[in-house]
């Protein structure tokens, strides 16, 4: 048996988890590059970000469940080739419809990666270092998503767009390697059969709903088919909590939600996310289509988010301590939603400061309100079922950054659309400005119509208007579900664990 190198193992699982979590963000600077190249609208756009995130969080559990069974260090070499394959195959894409379809196929192979690496720490470090390791895991993935919007506006100084899927397979490549040479296999065989029906309800709901908003300025809001849409996605999603009720290897046990900290653990993970992703799917065209800076300005111009993040993160265990947990937490929330009502007052004209005096309330609200949020869930759960509650904690900041895009880019759709009058201009140069705010800028380029590019800038910042709103009032919506929740000291529901163990007892021996 070889010896295990404790140190090379968290430093490869973290570099793999930080490969898939960076790209979650780091594309977004690229945007205006691929929408001026490939002539995506601002829907396809939405799309290009979104399909990772949104297959990425559809499939976690699932791969959580096959790499436990199957193999966490398999799950982690598979994972990552197919992160850098996808990743070359986008190099030489010139169409949105394929990089979205690549994006995807990047979210599959992230879903497989990310639960492999917390699974592979604490199945393989001994007790009296798991702690330190985890939190070094979860600092990396806090800090993960600013770091590649920074890498990738570097190295977009230089080269195009696609030299930030270049950065994916450098990233992957050293990973794949890493993971070959320190990362030990460790499995549980016998932990519990594959719930493939309740993964495919999971895909197709989740799918059926995020196209359905993400499509709606195209359609409109009122119209059948998007009311049909999320109509049927929120049915296909109920029909999955009605199946992971009755059965007897549950992917996530719905029972669970009935413990009131844990429920207010993942509804404000899910609702963070929500805002934070959307905001940045939303700031990053702000900046280097409207204000004109360069990938690498804007990249920099957010960074005093995390400046104030991570003071506030390190500083919420000692208030909560102090406080109880739940007061910092609804500051923080308070926090992050005054951020974004400022942040919702951005225009062409606007100057830094007033963008820096979004970003500083933004960030630090995070900070104070992710760690008791990250501490409710996994605090809920008895020690046999961190596992879940890890997962679960991945899966609401996945699935909050994909209907977050979702929402926030179809917002500032069609606020944008709703904002801009293009009468008396020539159909197709009409149609193009309608389409993206890149494509209005190169068409009043092209004609010498600075009104046109005047125009569609300001029709822009009332969609931005419109979606940092939305936002903020996800942000309110998880400070007062907090509030409710926890009301009463938040006392756990006593049979909830005794009825979980009892049916994970009955998985195990079955």
């Amino acid at each position: 048996m070889r010896t295990i190198r404790h140190g090379a193992v968290l430093a490869v699982t973290c570099l793999a988890l930080a490969t898939v979590v960076s790209a979650m963000a780091s594309l977004n600077v690229a945007l205006p590059d691929i929408a001026r190249e490939t002539h995506a609208s601002q829907t396809q756009l939405a799309w290009i970000i979104d399909a990772y995130s949104l297959v990425f969080a559809s499939l976690l559990l699932l791969a959580a469940t096959l790499g436990d069974r199957f193999g966490r260090r398999k799950a982690l070499l598979g994972g990552l080739a197919l992160f850098a394959a996808g990743s070359v195959g986008a190099t030489f894409s010139s169409e949105p419809g394929v990089l979205i379809a690549l994006r995807a196929l990047l979210g599959v192979a992230a879903a497989f990666v990310m639960p492999a690496t917390l699974s592979t720490i604490t199945s393989t470090f001994p007790r009296d270092q798991r702690t330190r390791a985890v939190s070094v895991w979860a600092a990396v993935a806090g800090a993960s998503a600013v770091l590649g919007l920074l890498a990738s506006g570097v190295v977009l100084e230089v080269w195009s767009w696609r030299s930030v899927f270049w950065l994916n397979v450098v990233l992957a490549v050293v990973a794949v390697i890493g993971t070959y040479v320190f990362v030990p296999e460790s499995a549980e065989p016998g932990k519990q059969r594959v719930d493939v029906v309740g993964a495919a309800l999971t895909v197709v709901g989740l799918g059926i709903l995020v196209y359905s908003v993400i499509q709606a300025p195209e359609h409109g809001w009122a119209s059948a088919r998007t009311l049909a849409g999320i109509v049927l996605g929120l049915v296909v999603l109920a029909g999955f909590v009605a199946w992971e009720l009755r059965h007897p290897h549950p992917l996530l046990d719905p029972r669970l939600f009935r413990n009131r900290p844990f429920s207010a653990g993942t509804l404000s993970i899910t609702l963070q996310f929500f805002a934070f992703f959307g905001f940045i799917f939303v700031v990053m065209q702000y900046l280097q289509l409207v204000r004109g800076d360069s990938a690498l300005i804007a990249a920099v111009s957010v960074l005093p988010m995390s400046a104030a993040m991570i003071p506030s993160a390190r500083l919420a265990p000692r208030l909560a301590a102090e406080f109880g947990a739940h007061r910092p937490w609804i500051v923080g929330l308070i926090a992050v939603a005054a951020g974004l009502v400022v942040l919702a007052e951005l225009d062409a004209d606007s100057s830094y400061w007033l963008l820096l005096a979004g970003l500083i309330p933004l960030g630090a609200g995070m900070g104070l309100a992710m760690t008791p949020a990250t501490a409710a869930i996994t605090d809920a759960l008895p020690s046999r079922l961190q596992n879940v509650g890890s997962a679960v904690n991945d899966l609401s900041r996945e699935l909050g950054g994909a209907l977050g895009i979702a929402v926030l880019s179809s917002a500032l759709n069609a606020g944008y659309r709703g904002s801009l009058d293009l009468e008396g201009l020539p159909a197709p140069i009409a149609e193009a400005a309608r389409s993206s705010l890149a494509a209005a800028n190169i068409a009043g380029t092209r004609t010498n119509d600075t009104a046109l590019i005047e125009h569609a800038n300001d029709a822009f910042a009332s969609g931005l208007h419109l979606a940092l709103l939305t936002g903020a009032g996800a942000a309110v919506l998880s400070a007062v579900a907090v509030a409710l929740l926890l009301r009463h000291g938040g006392s756990r529901s006593p049979d909830v664990h005794a009825d979980t163990d009892a049916r994970l007892g009955a998985s195990e021996r079955g």
